[in-house]
This record gives C-alpha cells, structure tokens and sequence, in this order.
C-alpha cells in the first residue's frame, strides 16, 4: 500500500509484518503500515511449545500478523508476538488490510478521473479522511451511506469532493444491517387471532417505507419475529427497529391486542 500509518502503532494492536533477517532466538521484521519501523519477535513469541529451529515457522520475505506487546517511544523498539495472534484475528486483519487496497485503488481511480496521482489524491483528501474515519473503506462506507456532508467538513476541494461521492456511491454499495426484535401479542377477543393477523400485514405494508425491508414471522403463540434490514449504521438501525415495535404495539392497543416488544436473544 502507498499509504503509511504515521507514529507508532499501540499495545495490543495487530500488525502485518515481513519477515527481515532470522537469528537463533529472534526474527526482525518490518512493518508494513508503517513508514520505516522494525519490530522483534523473540523466540518465545514464535509459537508454544520448544522451538527447535525458528526457520520452520517463518521464512524470509513472509507475510505475518503479529500482536505489538511493546513500545519504546525514545528508541522506536517494538516487540512482537507472533504465537498471540489467534486464526480468527489474522484472518481478520488480513481482511482489513485487503479491504483497504481496494479502497486505496478506488481512490487512484477517483484521482485519474481529476487528473491526479495517488500520492496527490491522498494529499486532497485520502489522508483527511483517514484521519477523520481511521480508514479509507470507513470513509467511502460513509459517503456511500449518504453521509457526504462530513466531506464539506474535512474542507475538500469542491471539484474532488463531487468527484469522489460520485465514484463512491457508484462503486460501494452500504452494507445490510439486519435487526431482529421478539413481539408479544395477545388478544381475548374471539376473533383475537385475525385482529393480531390484520395488525401485523398492516404495519409489515406501512413500515417498508421506513426501512430496506420488514419480514414479520410467527415463532409459537404468542411470539413473533420482527426482522428490519437496513442500510443504516447499526444505531439508527435498531433505533428505527424499535420505533416499529414501539408503534405496532401502540397500534395493538387500538383493537385491544395486549403486547409488548424485546430484543432477541
């Protein structure tokens, strides 16, 4: 990636790492978010267990995940653990890093369309939304989630700013939320059942304007599932999930259905 990560990283983050030069009881490597950092992994950090031989866990110019256990400050060390680094952690940070060249190569994209190479293109706005998202693929799941107003905030050009939603909203689509909630309904009037049935086609009809979709499904009496999707981040989302429940119930009450709402477990 062109981009680097100024500073240091912190204690317990997860770093990707090339294997540099392998000795008897450590290996050096460089780090590849960062501008010009080595790390160590001591021979206790390669794996459990006695380690006979390092070579038969990393070779030179391997890519690995490490977990930082320390930094010096003044003297820019850092120690690694390799052996700390569960599977379900690599395979998530090695998703993250994949996520962000694909950003990154949208964003060379963008810049060819303005006329402007990847190193300009993070000058005009890459490295503002960086610091404003953490990440390029947080700030393009933004813009794509209507959000372009925070844009105009990192004080972006006018031209590489519509140039960029343009693209964004073009090429990311916002990821699916899905909220499940538990209705319970009850009715004794004689025809309860179909009043609970009426009440529930209704609000399914009503509240699809509101979200990306409504699927309502009977669990066992008097139990029924509430399933929103949104392309809301997931506050807004179980926000607007519960106001619907909120609102089915109140609308129960009209046709003296007793109910009330929870999350799922």
């Amino acid at each position: 990636m062109h981009y680097k990560k100024p500073g240091l990283p912190n204690i317990n983050d997860f770093v990707v790492c090339t294997v540099k030069t392998i000795l008897h009881h450590s290996v050096f490597v460089s780090l590849d978010e960062y501008d010009n950092l080595e790390g160590l992994v001591h021979i206790s950090e390669i794996a459990p267990g006695r380690i006979r031989n390092i070579r038969d866990y990393v070779k030179p110019d391997k890519k690995i995940v490490c977990k930082v256990l320390k930094v010096n400050i003044q003297s820019k060390q850092i120690d690694l653990s390799l052996r700390r680094v569960s599977v379900n952690a690599m395979k998530l940070k090695i998703d993250e890093i994949r996520q962000e060249e694909k950003a990154e190569k949208l964003l060379e994209i963008i810049g060819k369309t303005l006329n402007l190479n990847l190193e300009m293109m993070y000058k005009e706005a890459g490295t503002k939304i960086i610091d404003e998202f953490g990440s390029l693929q947080e700030g393009f799941n933004s813009i794509s989630k209507h959000e372009d107003e925070v844009l105009k905030k990192l004080g972006l050009n006018d031209k590489v700013a519509n140039v960029l939603i343009k693209t964004v909203k073009e090429k990311i689509k916002p990821p699916k939320i899905k909220i499940k909630l538990i209705l319970e309904l009850k009715s004794y009037d004689s025809n309860g059942l179909d009043l609970i049935k009426n009440l529930l086609i209704n609000a399914s009809n009503e509240y699809k304007k509101k979200t990306d979709n409504i699927e309502i499904s009977y669990i066992s009496a008097p139990r029924y599932q509430l399933e929103i999707t949104s392309s809301q981040d997931i506050k807004k989302a179980e926000s607007s999930a519960e106001d619907i429940a909120e609102e089915i119930v109140n609308q129960g009450k009209k046709s003296n259905i007793v109910g009330k709402w929870q999350k799922a477990s």
